[in-house]
């Protein structure tokens, strides 16, 4: 039982099975032909008929060590299935380890960053990496990556923010004043560097650079005002949590819109509201 999950070294007897520590465990799905003797790498785990197995495919997500799996499945009501690897043995995350909003679970094709563990009857179950696990082994980044695009992949998806790691292994974080949706666990994005700091972790955004993000954000509040007979409720005063319920964007991103609306002499507040400026 102890060894269920794990990557071991053994010797193939004349039957072509594999001798692991004085006991013969039979290979599933190989298509390899081994020599009597030959000493090989197998990972053990228990089939759909609970009988200890031997793999020749080597994931890279162990009891021992993590790796990416791809999500093969969603069931809403135990959570998602993900394939390590090894055909024919897709093994579960419980719901209780995905985000408890399910509008940021991962969907089929995600990938999520896990290890293995073994219940008592040594069945293997799947575990998202913790915060804690990811600054224990952190690599830190270079200087050189700020204002540079980073391909990241999602490992936290909460309301207070995303925590992502990129391809080199960096740990990077996205505040929710730099995302205009929350991305979903398991989630590939591409984002900007918009700080290094001192500990080697990123701060990432994937709002587009300022000069556009302006631009953006002030169409996006004169459709608001279009389509709503040219006034709004909201001016430079306005309440920070009120403005990113109505428009998804922090109070600091809506009055540099709203100031370059002014600017175009598009718009003239008044009082507690903004109204368009007809000429």
């Amino acid at each position: 039982m102890k060894n269920i999950g794990t990557i071991q070294k053994g010797t193939i007897n004349s039957n072509n099975m594999v001798n692991i520590g004085g006991q013969t465990i039979p290979i599933e799905t190989s298509e390899s032909t081994f020599k009597e003797n030959e000493e090989v790498q197998v990972f053990l785990y228990l089939n759909k008929e609970g009988n200890l197995v031997a793999s020749e495919t080597l994931p890279e997500a162990t009891v021992d060590s993590f790796g990416w799996a791809e999500v093969v499945s969603i069931l809403p009501h135990l959570g998602a299935f993900v394939n390590i690897g090894v055909e024919g043995k897709d093994i579960l995350v419980s719901k209780d380890e995905l985000p408890a909003f399910k509008s940021v679970w991962p969907k089929e094709g995600d990938h999520l960053f896990v290890s293995l563990e073994r219940d008592k009857k040594g069945r293997l179950e799947a575990k998202p990496i913790t915060e804690e696990e990811v600054m224990e082994d952190l690599e830190k980044a270079p200087e050189e990556l700020l204002n540079k695009e980073a391909a990241v992949r999602v490992y936290k998806a909460t309301k207070a923010g995303t925590a992502v790691l990129t391809e080199e292994g960096y740990r990077g974080f996205i505040h929710p004043d730099e995302r205009k949706e929350e991305p979903r666990l398991g989630e590939d994005l591409t984002a900007r560097v918009i700080a290094v700091k001192e500990d080697g972790t990123l701060n990432l955004s994937l709002r587009p650079v300022k000069k556009w993000s302006q631009k953006e954000d002030a169409e996006l509040i004169y459709e608001y005002l279009e389509d709503n007979d040219g006034v709004m409720y909201f001016t430079d005063k306005s309440d920070a949590t009120e403005i990113r319920d109505t428009f998804n964007i922090s109070k600091s991103a809506f009055k540099r819109a709203l100031g370059k609306l002014m600017k175009e002499d598009k718009v003239i507040q008044e009082q507690d509201r903004t109204v368009i400026k007809h000429t």
